[in-house]
């Protein structure tokens, strides 16, 4: 691009900065500012130019041009030749000084190319802005801004002219009047100090290193006395503080004696100010500037103003401020720094002032006091040193305040002093104590309604930063680790410190890693020089019992068990290697898992064994007994945590049960008995947890101090104590006694079996069964868990083979009368599972219970928890779901139990024939229940299967055919048990068939794969798995077993769960598919039991499905399956006609059908003659059944559309033997007890048709006519009422007539194969079927048809041969038919006339009546004939029919006709890209479409991509994003269409619509962005630039803007 092009672009988004739009403005500046990032040398000098030549433009264009212009010299100014900088100078210079009233927005973007040129030209723009510097006269508001910008942005340029700008500006100081002229001065001044400063602090970098302070002191001095005691008198607030802003680096630019003149009057002047304003920090910030220029000049009047200082930096502090208030945070920040001068310089008088205000019990006062004495323990810590005890001691009161503010303040401030050597005086340890208490704090509740403010709550409670503190002044201060160890010990045990134990044990294990790399000698604790440090059996004591819960308290277990370890030398001597190694492995399990997963008895037991062991390793009667009476003591410090206290009575168990002294054991135990808490339920089975732990090894003590506590005074007091509260007496009662019988289970449980074998009846159940009448819930619970224990121990023992439990018949009858009480509307307690567990445990115990006596316990449990309610979703779900599941486990293991003393199918089946009731309850719960419970019981049946010899799985069938529809049950869960149950039983088969147990068939192994299926919540994928399931059955399925499965599902088409039900349909028909070629004996039983089913099951899918079978059936037993159908009882029921018309599905199975009943139709004789002929004139005809049955099932075979093809394959036989039918049937009445079901009316379930024989056969026979295509043939008929002719003994002639003739017209070309098989019906016995046939034929030949297809002559011969028959009417008939020929085929009279003539002179004379209908029929033949017959017509023709051919060609385009597609695509793709903007949404979504079709065959995968991703219908368009990445594409793999693109562009600039001008140039200017400088010559930018000037000046804003974007982009192309 030429600087022409640069200069016309530039030119014309300049005059565009006019436009009244500000976002058409703000990017007609990003354009220029576009244009100046290539050439900014030119773009610059235009702006230049049209800022000169257009003097009068309004300043607010003006000043965007400057913004534009700042923004380009901001990156670009290193790039400017001394020229253009030095007219860009001047004309800044006139545009900052062209009006004398500050204009903020214009002057400021002045001021911004000033000093964005300064940063790069400091002399010449310091040259021009000195010459606006006029002496004697004021400088304009600008130039002071200016030079104060500049002085910050390039201090080490500006400040050698300081002197001289100063000289220039103190002489009109007092001229400036103005407040804002003022306050532009006390800008500059305040900038001038700190660049000075700036300068002065850096002179090793400066310019001009011999620079001092001296050279500006007298001026700033002069400037500071009019400021301060002329303007800060001002009444205007914001002159005020830019006076106080100035004063502040002024100060240390002041002589030394000068600042200290005035200092009495400066202090007290800026501390006035805290009282005049809000905001404050400007004030402060000032103050201590001022502050540290007196200290740093070593001023003595600062003591003079000392008090005031402090009282007003203190109130100061004393304020609330708000996080979100940055200005008062800054203010409270300069306060504080204002505090550190001034304990420097006077700390005795700065601690008598804040000391004594700890006292107050003011919450702001003292928060704010203990804020400055923390900063000032960390700012002044040398002045700081030897008042340390006056600090301590001031720390009593604030200690003791409950305000959550104060405390976070004193917190702070005690670790401050930890940093700083305050805790190692006397003293200390208060403050230690104090860090600890509030580490015990219990965590604070969230907020309820989080907000911006409550985002770090949590993280700054009080609690939290004491947390902290304690750890970081345990790891990182090392003067405090002789201070805190052993101290921080002693806090382990009080249960006060409870909630500080996590940050404790933290400390402490710190603590003592660096005692052990100090050296052994310092790590052991000398107890007797310590006293109040507690043994180190309550350490382990209180560390091993709270590791118990090992998550509570910010996880404390972790941090309490490496405390142990680390702690073994001053445990145990022996302790150090063993802990060492086990204490890794429980803190590894405890990283394996998170606190929803551990598993809590499993870790408790864990740490058991590690009690256990250490007390091995130990091996000290004495430790062992001292740590036993620890853990006694501790007892009351878990009151409040039942878990724990839980933990610590096994750990009491265990310690006792190590212990050698009997007394000891026995002392302890009563201890316990008569101290326990009875009301607690954790404690009571803590208690007994206690006592089995310690039968294990004192059986005999444990039991006597049992017995004795029963008889004891203690007990019996207790009870009569009790009895004085005669409403809670009972109750407490019952309480103490559950904990004994508790204690008694617990014992029999955990003692070695073989010794309690010997004592459970005698001392354990003794004591135990005088409590079974009680109707206390908790006492009863502990019955059954105590009763459970007992039950468990007897079957574990070794000898309980031998062991006779006489009791047993009484103890199970007992724990059904506990299940049966139990509510079904909910699951509250254990009872059930408890109770169930004992039945199992018993089963094997002698002596055994009868098969009634097991069947009872069976059916009672399955009650019991099949039929309980599904517990509503709760805050206590998950409990209930546990204690659920654990008593369906009981449930399993019971009935696992008793199966196993019958492993037999036998055995298998009884216990499935218990919960079949409740595998098909209409409630699903119950169902999945059951389910789980059978699978179960499978699974257990086939893993114990024992086959000795091949015997048949006789129930094989009826197991199979009742889980398999669950398959598809509603409840998801079901379904996999019922697969389960499936997959069991055809291992079971397999292993009866001899297979071995770890044997895996291919077939059945592909039930675990359709699992996924079952739960597809698609049920056309969860009843193909179905169908899946039947044919993996149809193939592992014995023979023997098939039908039996069969009948069994077909049982299950009447469940209550619909789904099973559709899957029984589908797995029956996948049987009789698989399998139904071996069922052809079966055949009438099914048929019988389908239509049964039909008859009594309700749904939807059931009767498609049953078609289907028999259609399955049909298609390998064909012949059984329609006669089987034909003995169903007229008239059909709706559902035989349904199963009728299900053999017309197809059509080589609807062909065997058809012609079955063809011939089932014609085997037997049509009607039978009745006994009254012999009594009467008339003959009374009875039709036979057989015949009546086909054509019945023939009408409903021919009532489905699918049977077309089969009817088109036996049209001619079916007609004929229909029509055949009817003739022979008219005026033959239904057999008698069919009459009787017409007059009473057919039931609601039959079919509605009339059974009338004739007209049945009338139906079938127009039902024939439509199937076969013929539909003009019956409509015919019904338009000249032929079928009602036929029906009629009178009409029936007319009617074979009529259909003859409606044949003739519409259904022609099928005349010869019907006649072909009429011709083997001419000689029937029945006179009347020779009668319509004769009829039939006659008709025929009246129309030309006979001829066109060339039937003339068989015609003719068939009516020849029929001349002499018996009957009158078919000798009138064929002449009939002869004479025809004179209508239907006049040419063709001639060549026959000598046999037509014969013929009808015959018939003349046929009888001896004169008036014959014969004779009759062949006169008026003659007179249709004669005139035809003259010698010279005997030439014969043939009308010869002309087919026409449909012509057919398909077009086919030859060649390669890619490049000219792809070319007429690019040409409408802009058109397309930019009607996307359309404003009729249905061309945008045309255009859409076009593209993306257009997409794939543009040879740019990365283009159709992008249409992909972005044109998808329905999704929103960014069309900006879009036109981008289309763009790119385009110029990447399409570079030479951007010529063509961008004319496309200019032509759609001129469109009427607003959002298509937007776009095209939106859509040139990506062109261009993404086009290389090569594709140059592409481009008319003379062109390009005219169009969007054009655009600039469009109405619509949104297009001017995209013009102005599209113009910065063409510098693009330079």
């Amino acid at each position: 691009m030429t600087e022409s092009y640069m200069k016309k672009l530039s030119s014309t988004l300049l005059d565009a900065i006019t436009d009244k739009d500000p976002l058409v403005q703000e990017q007609v500046c990003s354009a220029l500012c576009s244009l100046g990032e290539v050439r900014p040398v030119e773009m610059l000098r235009t702006c230049e130019e049209y800022l000169r030549q257009h003097d009068k433009l309004a300043h607010p264009y003006r000043a965007a041009v400057l913004r534009a212009m700042e923004r380009v010299l901001s990156s670009r100014a290193s790039e400017l030749d001394k020229d253009t900088a030095s007219t860009i100078i001047l004309l800044a210079s006139s545009e900052m000084t062209r009006m004398k009233d500050l204009v903020g927005d214009w002057q400021q973007a002045v001021s911004g190319v000033l000093v964005a040129l300064g940063r790069q030209f400091i002399s010449k723009v310091m040259e021009e802005l000195l010459h606006r510097l006029q002496p004697g006269a004021l400088p304009h508001c600008a130039v002071l801004h200016t030079l104060a910008s500049l002085s910050v942005a390039n201090a080490f340029g500006v400040v050698p002219f300081l002197p001289s700008i100063l000289s220039s500006l103190l002489p009109v100081l007092g001229m400036a009047k103005q407040d804002t002229v003022r306050m532009a001065f006390c800008s500059a001044l305040q900038r001038f100090s700190e660049g000075a400063l700036e300068y002065l602090a850096n002179l090793d970098r400066a310019p001009d290193p011999t620079v001092r302070k001296d050279a500006f002191t007298t001026d700033i001095f002069s400037a500071y006395d009019v400021l301060f005691h002329h303007w800060l008198q001002s009444r205007e607030a914001k002159l005020r503080l830019a006076v106080v802003e100035a004063l502040g680096p002024m100060s240390h630019l002041l002589p030394s004696e000068r600042l200290e003149e005035q200092l009495p009057k400066l202090l007290p002047g800026i501390l006035a100010l805290y009282k005049k304003h809000s905001e404050t920090f400007y004030v402060s910030k000032s103050l201590g500037q001022i502050l540290e220029a007196a200290v740093s000049v070593g001023s003595r009047t600062l003591d003079t103003q000392l008090d005031a200082l402090l009282a007003a930096l203190h109130s100061q502090i004393c304020v609330p401020v708000e996080s979100s208030s940055p200005l008062a945070m800054s203010n409270q920040k300069e306060a504080l720094r204002c505090f550190t001068v001034l304990a420097c310089n006077s700390p005795d008088r700065l601690l008598a002032f804040l000391l004594p205000r700890l006292d107050t019990n003011n919450e702001r006062t003292r928060v704010g006091t203990l804020q400055v004495v923390r900063h000032v323990i960390n700012s002044a810590a040398a002045q700081m040193e030897d008042k340390k005890p006056f600090i301590l001691s001031s720390m009593r009161l604030p200690l003791l305040d409950t305000n959550s503010k104060v405390k976070r303040a004193v917190v702070q401030v005690i670790s401050a002093m930890a940093h700083h050597g305050y805790l190692e005086q006397p003293g200390g340890e208060a403050m230690i104590e104090y860090i600890v208490q509030q580490c015990a704090l219990p965590p604070e509740q969230e907020p309820e309604k989080p907000g911006p403010s409550s985002k770090d709550s949590k993280a700054d409670s009080v609690r939290a930063i004491s947390v902290r503190t304690l750890y970081l002044v345990s790891t990182t201060v090392d003067r405090m680790n002789h201070v805190l160890w052993p101290y921080l010990l002693q806090f382990l045990i009080p249960v006060r410190f409870t909630g500080a134990l996590t940050p404790l044990c933290r400390s402490l294990m710190h603590l003592a890693q660096k005692r052990q790399e100090a050296g052994a000698d310092t790590f052991l604790i000398q107890y007797d020089t310590h006293a109040s440090l507690p043994s180190p059996y309550a350490v382990t004591a209180r560390l091993l019992v709270v590791s118990s819960s090992p998550y509570l308290g910010d996880g404390r277990g972790v941090v309490a068990l490496r405390l142990l370890s680390v702690l073994h030398p001053n445990i145990h001597p022996l302790l150090g290697q063993h802990w060492e190694t086990t204490v890794p492995l429980l803190l590894g399990y405890l990283d394996e898992h998170m606190e929803e997963t551990l598993p809590q008895e499993e870790w408790e037991e864990r740490l058991l064994m590690f009690l256990r062991d250490t007390l091995a390793i130990v091996s000290d009667n004495v430790w062992i007994c001292q740590l036993s009476l620890e853990l006694c003591r501790q007892l009351p410090c878990y009151d409040g945590a039942p878990q724990e206290k839980n933990f610590l009575y096994k750990c009491i168990g265990t310690t006792l049960g190590a212990a050698s002294s009997k007394e000891v054991v026995r002392k302890h135990l009563q201890e316990l008995l008569e101290t326990a808490r009875y009301q607690e339920e954790a404690e009571r089975e803590g208690l007994a947890c206690c006592f089995g732990i310690c039968a294990i090894s004192h059986l005999e003590d444990t039991l006597a101090q049992l017995e004795d506590f029963v008889r004891s005074e203690v007990f019996r007091k207790s009870i009569g104590i009790l009895n004085i509260f005669k409403d809670r007496s009972e109750n407490e009662v019952e309480k103490v006694k559950s904990a004994l019988i508790l204690c008694y289970g617990h014992v029999a449980a955990r003692a070695p079996c073989e010794l309690v074998l010997a004592k459970v009846e005698s001392d354990i159940l003794r004591n135990v069964f005088q409590h079974f009448n009680t109707k206390d819930p908790a006492l009863k619970l502990c019955l059954v868990q105590s009763v459970c224990m007992i039950s468990h121990a007897i079957c574990s023992s070794t000898q309980a083979g031998s062991f006779h439990f006489s009791r047993k018949a009484e103890l199970v009858a007992q724990m059904m009368e506990f299940i049966r009480a139990e509510p079904l509307d909910s699951l509250r307690t254990p009872i059930r599972k408890k109770a169930m567990l004992t039945c199992t445990y018993l089963v094997s115990v002698e002596p055994a219970l009868d098969k009634q006596a097991w069947a009872d316990v069976i059916r009672g449990c399955l009650h019991s928890v099949m039929a309980l309610l599904p517990e509503p979703k709760g805050e206590d779900g998950g409990c209930q779901e546990s204690l659920y599941l654990d008593t369906l486990h009981a449930l399993e293991d019971l009935l696992t139990s008793l199966l196993q003393q019958n492993m037999t199918p036998q055995g298998l089946q009884m216990m499935i024939e218990h919960l079949s009731p409740w595998i098909k309850s209409p409630r699903g719960h119950e169902r999945a229940r059951a389910l789980g419970v059978s699978a179960h019981l499978l699974r257990y049946f086939l893993e114990h299967l024992r086959v000795s010899a091949l015997v048949p799985f006789h129930n094989l069938g009826l197991l199979v055919g009742l889980f398999s529809p669950r398959c598809a049950d509603l409840w998801p869960a079901t379904r996999q048990e019922a697969m389960d149950c499936v997959h069991s039983l055809l291992y079971l088969q397999l292993g009866y068939e001899g297979f071995s147990q770890d044997y895996r068939d291919d077939v059945v192994e592909r039930l675990l794969s359709l699992k996924d299926g079952l739960v597809h919540p698609d049920p056309a994928i969860l009843f193909h798995t179905c169908h899946s399931v039947g044919q993996i059955i149809a193939r592992r399925l014995p023979p023997d077993q098939l039908i039996s499965l069969l009948l069994t599902m077909f049982e299950g088409l009447g469940d209550h769960d619909q789904n099973c039900s559709r899957a029984a349909t589908v797995m029956i028909n996948c049987l009789l598919q698989e399998r139904g070629g071996a069922l052809q004996e079966k055949v009438p039983e099914i048929v019988s039991v389908l239509r049964s089913k039909l008859q009594e099951v309700q749904g939807e899918h059931i009767l498609p499905a049953a078609q289907h079978s028999i259609y399955l059936l049909a298609t390998q037993h064909c012949a059984a399956v329609v006669s089987s159908l034909l003995g169903s009882p007229l008239p059909l029921d709706s559902h035989t006609c349904m199963l009728w018309r299900a053999l017309a599905a197809e059509p080589h199975l609807a062909t065997q059908v058809l012609g079955l009943l063809l011939e089932m139709m014609n085997r037997d004789v049509p009607f039978k003659e009745s006994r009254a002929f012999l009594l009467g004139r008339t003959p009374d005809r009875v039709a036979t059944l057989l015949p009546l049955s086909a054509s019945c099932a023939l009408f409903e075979v021919m009532s489905t559309p699918a049977v077309g093809p089969a009817v088109l394959e036996l049209y001619p036989q079916l007609f004929v033997a229909l029509l055949l039918r009817v003739s022979c049937t008219v005026g033959v009445q239904l057999p008698r007890n069919l009459q009787a079901l017409e007059r009473r009316g057919a039931s609601p379930a039959l079919a509605t048709r009339n059974l009338e024989p004739c007209s049945s056969a009338v139906d079938t026979l127009r039902a024939v006519l439509l199937r076969s295509g013929s539909e003009d043939v019956a409509q015919r008929m019904d338009q000249e009422g032929g079928w009602e002719l036929l029906r009629t003994s009178a009409g029936h002639e007319e009617g074979a007539t009529r259909l003859a003739r409606a044949m003739a017209e519409h259904a022609g070309p099928r005349l010869p194969l019907v006649l072909k098989a009429l011709a083997c019906t001419q000689s029937s016995v029945y006179e009347v079927q020779r009668v319509t046939t004769t009829a039939f034929l006659a008709e025929l030949l009246n129309s030309n048809v006979a001829n066109d297809l060339m039937l003339l002559d068989s015609l003719l011969e068939s009516l020849a041969a029929r001349q002499k028959d018996t009957c009158a009417s078919v000798r009138r008939l064929v002449l009939r038919g002869l004479a025809n020929l004179a209508s239907g085929s006049p040419d063709k009279v001639r060549a026959h006339g000598p046999q037509l003539l014969t013929a009808m002179i015959g018939g003349l004379d046929d009888g001896d009546n004169p008036h014959s209908p014969v004779a009759l029929e062949a006169m008026v033949g003659l007179a249709q004939l004669l005139h035809l017959m003259e010698t010279w017509d005997l030439r014969s023709g043939l009308l010869h029919v002309a087919i026409r051919i449909r012509p057919f060609f398909d077009s086919v385009c030859h060649g390669d006709c890619e490049d000219i597609f792809l070319d007429q695509v690019m040409g409408g793709m802009a058109p397309l890209l930019l009607h996307l903007q359309d404003p009729q949404t249905t061309v945008a979504s045309a255009c859409r479409f076009a593209l993306l079709m257009c997409g794939p065959n543009l040879a740019c995968e990365e283009l159709s991509a992008a249409f992909q991703k972005h044109l998808q219908e329905g999704r929103a368009l960014h069309f900006g994003e879009f036109l981008n990445t289309t763009c790119k594409h385009l110029m990447q793999h399409f570079p030479d269409l951007l010529g063509r693109l961008l004319s496309t562009c200019l032509f759609y600039c001129k469109s009427s619509w607003e959002g298509v001008r937007a776009a095209a140039p939106l859509l040139t200017g990506f062109l261009v962005l993404h086009a290389e400088p090569r594709q140059q010559p592409q481009v008319d930018l003379d062109q390009l630039i005219s169009a969007f000037q054009i655009l600039l000046k469009d109405p619509a804003p949104e297009v001017r803007t995209r013009a102005a974007e599209a113009l910065g982009r063409l510098v693009k192309l330079a």
